[in-house]
């Protein structure tokens, strides 16, 4: 009998199956622990045919950070909206991050672990992700602005640095998530919801908090400090 022969898997279609395989050695053992014999024999195919599609274990990597970014940046931008009140927009924005984010476990290990910490160039696809995701998260804050008040007084460093504090807190709650058993996708986008919302309410209303006067600071230190009362030492 002469040799079975199988079908040829479409180029397209094999390299997404070697990054499938790549997403989670990267994820799972890190970048440096990761072997291109490991990510072959879960692919299912041979060494040589990752580095002819593929290069190099770099660019292999350099890869599956784009694919993991853009598929993110897609899903939070597919699942907001726009039509919806500001804090709904908002809402659904946290709860498709959250949502890709525990379905991708692996993925999200790529972007928020790995490649942040081996440098150039991996580093720099990971920043361009996040300034997107940024600028769309800006964008609801000055839209939820505008929805409470026509005339918005927001500053626009100050709705950047809201901005940047939201999505670094959602990375971060999203990677503790992640490795919380029993944590749901919809409790860690509420959780964060409810933090953010109260804030972005009082602000949008016009009754920001504002820290006290330097010297009304330094008495209340001062008189904090005088009245506490040290025991001696037995």
């Amino acid at each position: 009998m002469g040799a079975v022969k199988t079908k040829r898997m479409p180029r397209a279609v094999r390299e997404q199956q070697m990054l499938d395989a790549a997403v989670r050695i990267f994820g799972r053992r890190g970048y440096m622990a990761a072997s291109m014999d490991e990510i072959a024999e879960l692919a299912g195919v041979s060494k040589p045919l990752v580095y002819l599609y593929l290069n190099s274990k770099e660019s292999l990597f350099t890869a599956c950070i784009r694919r993991e970014a853009e598929a993110l940046v897609e899903a939070v931008r597919a699942g907001v909206r726009r039509e919806l009140p500001a804090d709904r927009q908002l809402w659904e924005g946290l709860d498709a991050f959250f949502t890709h984010t525990s379905r991708n476990p692996d993925g999200w290990a790529v972007l928020h672990l790995q490649a942040r910490t081996h440098g150039e160039p991996f580093a720099a696809v990971v920043t361009a992700m996040r300034e997107e995701i940024v600028v769309f998260v800006t964008q609801l804050i000055v839209d939820a602005a505008r929805e409470a008040h026509r005339d918005p007084h927001l500053p626009g460093r100050e709705v950047a640095g809201l901005a940047e504090a939201l999505v670094g807190a959602a990375e971060s709650l999203a990677a503790w998530a992640n490795a919380t058993p029993g944590t749901t996708a919809r409790q860690a986008a509420a959780t964060l919801m409810n933090f953010a919302w109260a804030g972005l309410g009082d602000l949008m209303d016009g009754r920001p908090w504002s820290p006290p006067e330097p010297d009304q600071d330094a008495q209340d230190r001062g008189q904090t400090g005088g009245s506490a009362e040290t025991s001696p030492t037995r």
